[in-house]
This record gives structure tokens, sequence and C-alpha cells, in this order.
């Protein structure tokens, strides 16, 4: 049986843990907080609706959290992962639909921002007939919420996903999709860090620059290759062999280390999990520039401040990563591949933007960045949508 429940009432949750520190205990903590009764800074980001989703045979248990439609459909990813809790799952969820909000807005794109988040270990839960389940709950929510792919899951699952619903992007191009975005979302890195690098550096730019990349997954592999043309110095940091070992495999070999907060680099790419980014760790910080593709790179928002007051130029992640935004977000708008690559080129003119405009007015750079969002949440808010 499958069952659907939207909040109105709390949910089970205990304080959570950045996504770094998650383990694979999966038992529930004591109720606290849910949606509406929160004390932390998700307080007041006021998400039209949370859906929480359960299907017995399959073993699913997912949250869907649609934050804004005011500019279109929710468009985000769904992200497979063995949170500690509930807890942890809501407020990952709640938190990356937020960001999704500001990176379709500051894209400019007519879209809205929401994100799925499936409680578990893909490598034991994942199963065709829970993609299906899955799937039938996005169904329901009748084109208000449409899923990509994330941390856990691919295209290949999304092909499954798209065998219940029509609200799906980034399936495999046999599919009928656009396949994966990490390439699209690399570009996007690759461009926005340009921009931050030739502010920092203008003789030479990324040239002759030391780059630490943390996470060599889909996204981190083809940023590597762009850096490395850009003739950029790339020290690795990734916990996976297998993550290293393919690395090595397509670029030789290069230097590596188990924290790019020990070691002398210029611009800190973090491209893992995220809240990698708290106000000690800024403290010993070495580069000068932070982009990365991580979500939700920073701890809380006062590590905003404390980056802007050590002289780090942070390039705000939904800045940054909007290119996968741009690619599948293009495949449900209709647009064309050329002008799809044209517009995660433009993250670049976006950074530029953003970092002159802190620059000029003192201020963080996420800061800057959120009030190009809200100016766009203000003058493009159409007056209705039709989803289906």
């Amino acid at each position: 049986m499958i069952h659907l429940w939207r909040t109105s009432c709390p949910a089970h949750p205990a304080d959570s843990p950045s996504e770094s520190d998650m383990s694979m205990n999966l038992q529930l903590g004591p109720r606290t907080a849910g949606v509406f009764e929160r004390d932390d800074e998700l307080a007041g980001a006021g998400h039209e609706q949370v859906v929480f989703c359960r299907d017995d045979d399959s073993g699913l248990r997912a949250i869907i959290s649609i934050h804004d439609t005011t500019l279109g459909p929710a468009l985000g990813g769904t992200r497979f992962f063995p949170y500690p809790n509930e807890s942890a799952a809501l407020r990952d969820g709640l938190r990356l639909s937020q960001g999704m909000t500001f990176k379709a807005a500051a894209a400019g794109l007519p879209l809205g921002g929401g994100k799925a988040v499936i409680i578990g270990d893909p490598a034991k839960l994942k199963s065709p007939a829970l993609l299906r389940a899955y799937g039938r709950f996005v169904e329901r929510l009748g084109g208000s919420y449409v899923t990509a792919a994330d941390v856990g899951t691919s295209s290949a699952d999304l092909d499954l996903i798209g065998e219940t619903t029509r609200h799906v992007v980034g399936r495999s191009v046999a599919a009928g999709g656009s396949g994966d975005s990490g390439l699209s979302t690399a570009r996007g890195v690759f461009h926005a860090m340009r921009a931050a690098a030739r502010l920092a550096w203008p003789a030479d730019g990324l040239s002759g620059r030391t780059v630490g990349v943390e996470g060599a997954g889909k996204v981190g592999l083809h940023l590597i290759g762009l850096l490395l043309g850009e003739q950029a110095e790339v020290v690795l940091s990734d916990p996976s062999a297998a993550a290293r070992q393919r690395v090595f495999d397509t670029y030789g070999q290069l230097p590596v280390a188990p924290s790019l907060f020990d070691v002398p680099i210029d611009v800190y790419a973090p491209c893992a999990l995220g809240s990698t980014l708290t106000r000690s760790s800024v403290a010993t910080l070495h580069a000068s520039v932070v982009c990365g593709a991580a979500n939700n790179q920073l701890a809380d928002h006062s590590v905003d401040d404390a980056l802007f007051h050590a002289q780090v130029t942070w390039v705000p992640d939904f800045i940054a990563n909007a290119g996968g935004l741009i690619q599948v977000g293009g495949e449900l708008l209709g647009t064309a591949p050329s002008d799809v690559l044209a517009q995660v080129r433009r993250i670049e003119d976006t950074t530029h933007e953003v970092v002159s405009r802190s620059i000029e007015r003192q201020t963080p750079t996420g800061s800057a960045a959120l009030d190009i969002v809200r100016a766009r949440l203000s003058r493009d808010a159409p007056h209705q949508h039709a989803f289906a």
C-alpha cells in the first residue's frame, strides 16, 4: 500500500548534522521541530509544500520539498542518501529546495525550486520497484515538481522513474532525455571560477594557479580536465581509491591531499557533499577563491560573513553549479542545445556581476547574489502557472 502525507504537523527529528557527518544509521531520532516549528535558518524559508512518501512493499521513504513556484514549476534532483534520521533528511531537502529556487532565479530560468530526498543506502535499497513507486508520488503532484538526478541517482534511475511519471528530466538519450548533466555542471563551475580568478588575478586568471578539487565524481572529474586545459595546477582530494584511479587513468598522476584545508592552494573547489565551510575551517583555509559544484557549501549563513572578512572570494554555490539545472531545464522548456551551452557560459557573466557588486558595496558575495535573486523573483513573477 502507498501512503501520502502533506505536512501539517511536526515530523520526527533530532539535531541534523552536516551532510559530510551523516552516518549509515537509519534509526529515527526523537520528535522535535518539523516544517512549521523550526528554530534554525530555515524557519522563515517559506516552503510552499512538503510531501512525505512511503511505499511499504519497496521500502521507499522519501520527502519531496517544493520551496517556491513563483517563476515556474519546481525543478530539482532526487538525492538517494543514507541519512542518519528523518530530521537530517528533512533539513537537507528543505535547504536543497531553497537553493534550487535561488539557482533558477539567478540563472534567469522560468523555473521554481524543489528537491526530493530518498532515505536509505542506494547500494542496498535501490530497486526498480522503489524507483517506480517514487515516480508515482511525483506524478500525483501534477507537474508542480519535476525531478532530475542528484547524489545517489543516475540517468538510468530516471528512466525507471519515468515509467510512472511524465514529470522527469535528465533521462538517458536513448529514453529521450538529455543524459547526464555532470559535464554541464562542471562547465558552469569552470566559467564561474574563471570569472572569480580574473578578478583576483587580472594578469593571468587561472593559469598557473593551484586549484584544490574536493571530490572526483561525475562533476569533479570533468572539472579537473577543464582546469588542466586552462593550465591550472590541480591538487585532488577524494577518500575513494576508485575515484582517484579514474582521475589518474584519465589525466595521469596528480598530487593528492587528504584535506585541502591543510595545503597551500589558490582556489578551493568543493565538489562533494556540502557544509565543508564552517567558521573554524575558514580560519585554516589557504585559498583566496572558493568555487565548486557542491550544494549548501556553507554550514550556516554566518560563514558568508566569515569568508568576506577573511578576504576570500566565495562564488555562491547556487551561482556556480547552475549548469546542470540549465541543461535539464532546457530539456523541460524545449531549449536548443546550442542555447543551453550559451546559457551555461553566461554563468561567467553572472559571477563577474556578483563578485564586482560585492567589491563595490563591501558586502559578502552571498548577500550580493541574493539581491539579484530577490529582484528576479519580484520583477518576473507571473500571475499563474499551468503545471500539468
